[in-house]
């Protein structure tokens, strides 16, 4: 069998490896590396034990740094890694740091490299992420795009080869979870917002994290938010004591399966995540997405998912306005990493 090499280090991109990784069984032989990029035990680890994947064959553990130098650590390691192996390909998925090393030493080394969740586009270059892909979707041989909007953003580019519209793995990953009937009503059930706030603008400024804290004080209901390990850092920082907000329900990160209970529960979700976008759609929950801009357009439709940044004055106004006209195909049928499985297949 062909080896592909996969590169993982976030938590999206556990969730997103893992059907994939179940596609792939018997069909090639796929080697794992999690580059560190995450490392908290609730943030990494914890998606090994409850989805069943195999144990990575290699930890680089990287760790926090700057972009520049986590990116630069990850590329040394991984170059040793593939000149060892020899893959047929590489295998990278979405946006993050982890993504761009892997891709960045594939097209050096001359190895095609498989880009699952291409073609998105925030138009936000002041975001790592979005640098991240567009670099990513330039080298890559391969380009496994969710919706027609990511083949029109990527023709604009003049990326309009090897183009394949599959729908999107981590609604794959949803429909796992609902076949293990794990969704059932908790006792606060729809009693509570969920909130995972963790991006750079919205935590690295006093005044921005306190704003946003304040608003959540204010809301109609209590507001449940697993504080990622570096918002609670700056929170300290800063002087920001959770006792000043008597609304909000700190917790510590939520494991993948009860992250997703605890979003089929709550009234609504209010994130500046780009995949819980999406998840709260699967799950028919409002969102309210604190950022200017979203990858996930199609999210927005009937008012299921707003984006509001500067001004959150009427965040509780919106956020109890309902939404109508769910479709349950949006991103697809759930049967994506087969589809990507059998063409990486055909193709290497």
């Amino acid at each position: 069998m062909k080896k592909i090499l996969a590169i993982i280090g976030a938590r999206p991109q556990f969730i997103k490896h893992a059907p994939i990784e179940i596609a792939f069984k018997g069909k090639a032989e796929l080697v794992s590396i999690h580059t560190g990029q995450h490392y908290d035990h609730n943030m990494s680890q914890i998606f090994f034990d409850e989805l069943g994947m195999r144990a990575p064959k290699y930890m680089l553990q990287v760790g926090s740094h700057s972009h520049g130098i986590q990116t630069g650590k990850m590329m040394i390691e991984i170059e040793k890694i593939v000149l060892e192996e020899k893959p047929a390909a590489i295998l990278v998925y979405g946006d993050t740091n982890s993504t761009l090393a892997g891709a960045l030493i594939g097209s050096k080394l001359h190895i095609p490299i498989i880009h699952i969740e291409a073609g998105l586009r925030s138009f936000n270059k002041t975001m790592p992420e979005e640098i991240n892909r567009i670099l990513t979707d330039h080298v890559s041989a391969m380009l496994f795009v969710p919706t027609q909007n990511a083949i029109d953003n990527l023709t604009k580019e003049g990326v309009i080869e090897n183009i394949f519209l599959t729908g999107d793995v981590m609604k794959d990953m949803v429909n796992i979870v609902k076949g293990k009937n794990i969704l059932g009503r908790n006792e606060d059930s729809e009693t509570y917002y969920y909130a995972t706030i963790h991006r750079p603008y919205n935590t690295d400024e006093k005044e921005r994290l306190a704003y946003i804290l304040s608003i959540f004080n204010e809301l109609p209901y209590q507001v449940k938010f697993p504080a990622h390990p570096r918002t609670r850092h700056k929170m300290k920082a800063f002087g920001l004591d959770e006792s000043q907000y008597s609304n909000v329900i700190f917790c510590e990160p939520f494991s993948y399966f009860d992250n997703m209970k605890q979003l089929a529960n709550a009234r609504a979700l209010i994130t500046d995540s780009g995949g819980m976008q999406k998840e709260a759609y699967w799950m028919k929950r409002k969102c309210i997405t604190i950022r200017t801009e979203t990858e996930w357009i199609e999210t927005q439709h009937d008012g299921w998912n707003t984006l509001m940044f500067d001004d959150l004055s009427n965040l509780g106004e919106i956020i109890e306005t309902s939404s109508e006209n769910w479709k349950a195909d949006l991103y697809g049928e759930g049967n994506a990493s087969d589809e990507i499985v059998k063409l990486i297949i055909a193709d290497i």
